[in-house]
């Protein structure tokens, strides 16, 4: 009998322990990446068969279970699908630096810019260096260009640039000082640009798709004609020079006298689209391509129609990689400058190539902190890469890094959705190969109030289980005292 009341009292104490846990996980119902605590119970130790009651062998969390992933359309909401723990850092009161680890992802933007948890934490990962550094989109370069991003295995990287108004500083040349020495009207400048802004794109797209070419510049065609044993016939305005670009006949009829006709035809040459021409005195006529690696096809140089002049042609090479890349955009700069416009790109890059070694900082996103542009920016969060986006620029600012452990059972729960690493969870390691990053979501609680609620009950009524064993043996007591009266 004294027995059965040291085994009541063990039962009060365990499920009143029991009842604790659930209604902590009942409680944590709304708790963004919440683990439901686990009572594990234990009988305790037999004499003669007789057991001596129940005690709770372990409070363990469900650590390797997964939440459900809920969609919330706010922009720095991240939820882990798989694997892995967020990495997070705070500042002690004595100014050391403490990192925890959790699963709640609703960040924040804080005021300084820095991407945080709810807490004031900030969140760690890898950050982007720019190229050229302190170099920002200021309000005068107003006409975007490209924005262009490129990812391998070894570095995310995103490509921006942008220019001034061309269209308003663009002036035709002077006709008096450049006629027949690479003469261009504000128009032709114009469709000359656009002609660079497309390849430009396009090389930077081919980069895109490849991005572990090797890099090897483009060069431009180089032609020369040379009408110098046949400008006698050029006499009177029935006398024709022309060549024909591409399957386009461009000719110039004598006008005045032999220099101002030669002239004429090459500012006509000149003024085509993407090319630019020069011609001396004797008759020879440099014809040279804006555009790195294109083909320009020249055909049937003739004075008069009847005489065939021989043509040299300096082929264009197209380049590969990076280098067809820098060769596309040097053209572009040539010919913004020509048109008293200048042309900026930001490259921002991050590189992969330690990502394992958890080597991670703070997330700055604010643009203009990071001297980017003078406009803070729109976040997007894709798989853990954040960019920010500022009109039709797109720029890479950081990576969310995760970090698991060989136990993750021995991982102390500190409150506020937060654990610290221990020696009995391990070291923390990458974990970027073992989930998936989902942006605009969260991963909600693991605890279901229907369970916690009938669990409830039952430690519930185990409880008064025990205490009426009490009750009973202690009445039984009574009446053998009673007896030996």
């Amino acid at each position: 009998m004294i027995s059965a009341l040291w085994n009541g009292i063990s039962g009060l104490n365990t499920f009143q322990k029991a009842i604790n846990v659930e209604s902590n996980n009942a409680t944590n119902v709304g708790t963004l990446g919440y683990k439901s605590d686990v009572v594990s119970f234990e009988d305790m130790m037999y004499q003669n068969r007789y057991g001596k009651g129940s005690n709770v062998q372990s409070v363990t969390k469900a650590m390797s279970e997964q939440g459900g992933i809920k969609f919330t359309n706010y922009t720095f909401d991240v939820a882990i699908e798989g694997k892995g723990y967020f990495m997070v850092r705070d500042i002690k009161s004595d100014g050391t630096a403490q990192n925890y680890y959790t699963r709640s992802g609703n960040f924040k933007m804080a005021s300084d810019g820095f991407l945080k948890t709810q807490s004031d934490m900030n969140i760690l990962g890898l950050s982007s260096v720019s190229t050229p550094p302190n170099s920002a989109f200021t309000d005068n370069y107003s006409r975007s260009i490209v924005s262009q991003s490129i990812n391998n295995i070894n570095f995310l990287e995103t490509v921006n640039a942008r220019s001034t108004d061309y269209t308003t500083s663009a002036q035709s040349d002077v006709l008096a000082d450049t006629s027949g020495n690479n003469y261009k009207t504000k128009s032709a400048k114009l469709t000359d640009i656009d002609a660079l802004i497309a390849d430009y794109k396009s090389k930077l797209s081919v980069y895109s798709s490849n991005s572990s070419e090797a890099a090897t510049p483009s060069t431009s065609q180089v032609s020369t004609v040379d009408y110098s044993n046949y400008l006698s016939d050029l006499i009177n305005e029935n006398d024709v020079i022309n060549i024909t670009i591409d399957g386009n006949v461009v000719k110039q009829q004598f006008d005045t006298d032999i220099q101002t006709t030669l002239k004429k035809f090459s500012d006509k040459i000149s003024n085509i689209q993407g090319l630019t021409s020069s011609i001396d005195s004797s008759g020879k006529l440099t014809i040279n391509s804006l555009i790195p690696g294109k083909e320009v096809k020249l055909d049937l140089a003739k004075i008069n129609n009847n005489l065939v002049v021989p043509l040299n042609v300096v082929n264009a090479q197209l380049g590969t990689g990076r280098g067809a890349v820098d060769s596309s955009k040097a053209a572009l700069e040539l010919v913004l400058g020509r048109a008293g416009a200048q042309l900026l790109q930001i490259d921002s890059k991050i590189d992969l190539t330690g990502e394992k070694n958890l080597n991670v900082d703070k997330i700055q996103l604010n643009l203009t902190n990071l001297n980017l542009s003078n406009s803070i920016g729109n976040v997007v969060i894709e798989d853990g890469n954040i960019y920010v986006k500022d009109g039709e620029n797109k720029f890479i600012v950081g990576k969310i890094e995760t970090a698991t452990f060989a136990n993750e059972q021995g991982l102390v729960p500190e409150g506020g959705n937060i654990y610290s690493a221990s020696k009995e969870s391990g070291n923390a390691v990458y974990a970027g190969k073992l989930n998936k990053l989902v942006g605009s979501a969260v991963e909600e609680s693991m605890s279901n109030l229907g369970n916690s609620l009938t669990a409830l009950l039952i430690y519930q009524k185990a409880f008064e289980a025990n205490s009426k064993s009490i009750t009973t043996s202690d009445d039984l007591l009574k009446t053998a005292i009673e007896l030996k009266k």
